[in-house]
């Protein structure tokens, strides 16, 4: 989730985002299961200049940022350039403040590090800490603060609005999640098996963080790729490998079938008659499903999953749904139909998920150890 959503709110900016991998191959295995493709290796970028290096946390992620020399170089050349870096996580402990370059600066990280960041800085709870140039921020949960702050260093402030607006991001963020519910039923379930497919203009942000978070859960996630390959470049040029295509996927039940949005994958899950089919069965079987951002709007609408529902999607295609009543919920669960509206409410809607399957107290933990919710 630091990852993808830091790369994917920064080149919504019109950064020219370079993912580097430090593994001897481009593709990385995230710590939730998500397989990432880099764009190089962090060989190719030694002598090229940036104006942010930031790094994401995750462990053993972070540790092996650490020890990874070329970009331990990279890094302290660019500290001594004067130019902008940034960690998130466990990196401002295990590697920023290892490489001695958190000295007698205001910062933050994921709170069981704070112990260790202290010893290199004077450590804060602020959900993302500027000081100089640098930026430090705690966790999963404040990831999408954490970047729009980086967009707002690399640009100004008005350019950081401009981003965050169609993020549709909470206004009063770490306070709590909220779900709006209308005729409530069971969908608790021991081990829920749970199908998110992915395609090329994918949200990245939307489904990284719904498969991380229903992971973390202990929910079976199959991520299918509705394309005719595994690698699928999402809508902010993100390459993510799922486990399988959707032609293995349909030949398993689900528990829950569910839409990230994104345009490009949203007209792509339209399209799919074996996608539609299974959503179709899935409604008829009286089975949870789902969909955010634009896939309310595009795919269940249009092939009347909405038929008797209420929903909601992003506010930009909201006059396509035949029922607005209660358009302008972050999280809406009808039934057996959940429905949110952008990049911005996808922890939301996940965490929702989490709390239909595994309760309230799950839902809660998670988005206490994510740093989403103080509460």
């Amino acid at each position: 989730m630091e990852a993808v959503i830091t790369i994917d709110v920064l080149r919504r900016a019109g950064a020219d985002v370079t993912v580097a991998s430090v593994e001897k191959r481009l593709q990385v295995d995230a710590c939730h299961g998500v397989k990432i493709v880099a764009d190089a290796l962090i060989s190719d970028c030694a002598d090229t200049g940036f104006d942010l290096i930031s790094l994401p946390g995750g462990m053993p992620g972070a540790a092996t940022l650490r020890d990874c020399g070329i970009l331990e170089s990279m890094v302290k050349k660019h500290a001594a350039d004067g130019q902008l870096y940034a960690g998130i996580c466990a990196a401002p402990a295990v590697a920023l403040g290892s490489w001695g370059l958190m000295k007698g600066l205001k910062a933050t990280c994921y709170p069981s590090f704070m112990e260790q960041l202290s010893s290199t800085a004077t450590t804060v709870e602020s959900r993302v800490q500027q000081d100089g140039k640098v930026v430090t921020s705690r966790g999963p949960g404040t990831t999408m603060e954490f970047s729009v702050s980086l967009v707002e260093q690399l640009y100004g402030k008005e350019k950081a609005n401009e981003v965050s607006g169609p993020l549709v991001m909470c206004s009063n963020l770490g306070d709590k999640f909220i779900m709006a519910e209308l005729n409530p039923i069971d969908w608790k379930c021991d081990n829920p098996q749970i199908l998110v497919p992915i395609a090329n203009g994918t949200e990245e942000m939307e489904a990284v963080i719904i498969i991380d978070v229903l992971r973390r859960a202990k929910a079976n996630v199959v991520v299918a790729s509705v394309e005719d390959k595994l690698e699928i470049v999402a809508s902010r040029k993100v390459k993510l490998v799922a486990d399988v295509l959707l032609d293995e996927a349909v030949k398993l039940s689900y528990d829950l079938i569910v839409l990230p949005g994104g345009l490009g994958g949203a007209q792509a899950y339209a399209s799919s008659e074996k996608l539609v089919n299974l959503l179709k069965k899935q409604r008829e079987s009286n089975k949870p499903y789902g969909a955010m951002c634009a896939s309310p709007a595009l795919v269940l609408e249009p092939h009347g999953l909405l038929k008797g529902k209420k929903a909601t999607a992003f506010p930009a295609l909201c006059s396509k749904l035949s029922n607005q009543s209660e358009i302008e919920n972050r999280v809406l669960v009808d039934g057996n139909l959940i429905t949110s509206r952008g990049p911005g409410t996808s922890m939301e809607f996940a965490l929702a998920i989490v709390e239909k399957f595994f309760g309230h107290c799950k839902a809660l933990e998670l988005a206490k150890v994510m740093l989403f919710s103080s509460q």
